[in-house]
């Protein structure tokens, strides 16, 4: 899957949000192999609860580390999946 860099359209944004999904369920590693930081901005933050916000993609590595060692298998259910885009860096997913 390409991978669009910087901003894009809501399907461009949606594609980058599900390799990530994907790679999450395959424990960090993209469709090409990669890792699941490499759909990340140096400059990127994530937020978990119980966790807090990571800022840059080393600390948003060790979330990951910190939180993947607590899940022994996951798989999100994409056909399912209701995308809320905006038209901006904004939007939703809600799924199983």
């Amino acid at each position: 899957m390409a991978i669009t860099r910087g901003s894009g359209t809501d399907e461009q944004r949606k594609s980058v949000a599900l390799e990530y999904l994907k790679a999450f369920d395959k424990k960090g590693v993209t469709s090409t192999g990669g890792s699941i930081l490499d759909l990340f901005a140096e400059d990127a933050q994530v937020f978990f609860p119980k966790w807090g916000l990571a800022k840059g993609k080393k600390q948003i590595g060790q979330l990951f580390t910190d939180f993947g060692a607590l899940i022994e298998n996951i798989l999100h259910d994409y056909a399912t999946f209701n995308w809320i885009m905006t038209g901006t860096d904004t939007f939703a997913c809600e799924g199983t």
